[in-house]
This record gives structure tokens, C-alpha cells and sequence, in this order.
């Protein structure tokens, strides 16, 4: 009886096992992201594994190369190209009174807090295109706090930032955003806060005035001042359990005692190292004062 033994190079093979292939990919982002933390000083070595799979596959397919590999080969030659990663990786997912219970909640739990203060410092960390960022401005002047407030914006991505410092968007998403406004309890008319023009609208410079935004790399940059409230929502869900800590204890560096620290609703401060210094207020919609 004669032994059959499988030709590997036939025409109808579908590559090595699935296995062997994702060894392959691992290795190689383990590479791409070690390149680029030697290269341009950027650590995304900690982000959450799936979900940072998942995007650097997206880069691929929008950078139009066969593989990670390639990628890499282009992003240390041609720093526009790391620019578009950051832009990519940086996940912009936001809305202008993005969870309203949040914002009612800033309003009348932690505004009171605020007005004992002569001069009001507020960090809004991982601020994206900037929509919740003047949503914030928004609150603020509504309660006649703004104008001894300054609020530091930042982001990763330059791309991003610069998108924010403009304030305009898209004409189509108003709606969306007058009826989160809605929900939280707006006082006003919301279309009072932009000027629409065609299919953009661009918000109030009023509401720009008290805000500066600035590129900050949560993961290797450290304080830069004190604040009283520090606001870092639905950024660290993409980090692992490392980093999220490591991110956590630099905010509350940040933080002066008796100030409040908001993070997102899939988010806590439960198993962290900074835990035992805050107390979650009373709405329990992740916002924490600390305590000592």
C-alpha cells in the first residue's frame, strides 16, 4: 500500500495553519509598535490586544500595503505616515453631550464644588475632534462659571487637535446632538451656540475662548499642572490593566485634593491603585472626588 504524503506547495493549499499565521502577526506587531516607540518615542505596547489588532489591520488595508511588515517599513521611513497611524489609532468615537446623565450630574453635583474657587483649572484629557469639550463649555456657561474657568484640551493626534480648534462639524449630526442637549436639561436654544453654513456649522468663539488645545501623550508625558477637575472619559477602555493604572496614577498626580476626576461609564477606579483616595459621588455616574 503506498504512502500519500501531503503536497504543501499544491496549488490547492490555503497557506500555513492558522496558528503558525497568527504567531506570524503577533511578531510582527510586537515589532511595528517596538519601531515605533524607539523611532518617535510613542508606547502603544499596552493598548488592549484585540482591540489594537484590530485597527493596526485597518491600517493596513487603508495604507494600501500586504502586511504588517510593510507597514512598519513605511511608518519609520516616512513620518507623515505615523502622523495618519496616530490619527487612526487615536479612535475618535464622540458626540456632543455624549451620555447626558453625565452632564447633569457635572451640573449639580460637582459645579458647586467649583464656584468656591476664585480660578478654576480643568483638564479634559483624550478630547478627540473636541465635541465634548464644548459641551463642557456649554455647561459652564450655562451655570455662569466660564468665565473664571480654563480648560486644557488634549489629545494624541495633531490631526485631531487641530480638527477640535476649529469647532466646526458636520450639519448633519445637530440633531442628534440638540437632542442629547435636550436630555441633559439645556437651558437655551441650542442652535444659539453655532452658526450654520451650508452642511458644516461652526460653534460660538465664545465658547472657545477659555479653552487651549494641546497635544499630550498620556502614556509618556507627565502632569503639567494642577487641576480641579480632570475629565478622561472613555479613553482608557482601550488600554490593558498596566496601563490603565499607570494613566490613573498620573491623573491623580494631577489632581488637587478635593478635586473630581470623570471617567467613562465602562470605566472604574474599582481594583486600581489610587482607589482607597476617592469617593464616587452620589448620581454614581463615575465621577469621584478625592479625598486625601
Amino acid at each position: 500500500m503506498a504512502l500519500v504524503v501531503a503536497d504543501t506547495d499544491a496549488p490547492g493549499d490555503d497557506g500555513p495553519p492558522l496558528d503558525i499565521a497568527q504567531n506570524v502577526e503577533d511578531l510582527e506587531i510586537q515589532l511595528l509598535l517596538d519601531g515605533i516607540l524607539h523611532r518617535y518615542g510613542y508606547d502603544f505596547r499596552h493598548y488592549a490586544p484585540a482591540s489594537l489588532r484590530r485597527r493596526i489591520r485597518s491600517i493596513v488595508e487603508k495604507e494600501g500595503v500586504p502586511s504588517i511588515s510593510t507597514l512598519q517599513e513605511r511608518i519609520l521611513r516616512e513620518p507623515g505616515c505615523m502622523a495618519r497611524f496616530i490619527t487612526s489609532l487615536s479612535v475618535p468615537v464622540t458626540a456632543m453631550f455624549r451620555d447626558p446623565s453625565f452632564y447633569r450630574a457635572l451640573r449639580s453635583e460637582v459645579l458647586p464644588m467649583l464656584r468656591t474657587y476664585p480660578f478654576v483649572r480643568i483638564w479634559h484629557a483624550g478630547c478627540s475632534t473636541g465635541e465634548e469639550v464644548y459641551s463642557l463649555a456649554i455647561v459652564l456657561t450655562e451655570e455662569n462659571l466660564y468665565d473664571r474657568c480654563r480648560i486644557y484640551a488634549t489629545d494624541l493626534s495633531d490631526a485631531t487637535l487641530q480638527r477640535a480648534t476649529k469647532g466646526i462639524y458636520d450639519l448633519s449630526r445637530m440633531r442628534d446632538y440638540t437632542h442629547n442637549y435636550q436630555l441633559f436639561g439645556g437651558q437655551r436654544d441650542f442652535s444659539s451656540y453655532y452658526t450654520a453654513d451650508h452642511e458644516r456649522v461652526i460653534f460660538s468663539p465664545r465658547l472657545r475662548k477659555n479653552i487651549v488645545f494641546s497635544q499630550h501623550n498620556l502614556v509618556s508625558d507627565g502632569p503639567f499642572n494642577e487641576f480641579n477637575l480632570i475629565l478622561c472619559r472613555n479613553v482608557m477602555i482601550y488600554f490593558d490593566r498596566t496601563l490603565r493604572d499607570q494613566v490613573l496614577r498620573l491623573l491623580d498626580a494631577s489632581l488637587c485634593r478635593f478635586g473630581v476626576l470623570g471617567i467613562g461609564r465602562k470605566e472604574t477606579l474599582e481594583f486600581s491603585t489610587i482607589a482607597s483616595r476617592y469617593e464616587e459621588l452620589p448620581s454614581r455616574t463615575r465621577l469621584y472626588r478625592k479625598e486625601r
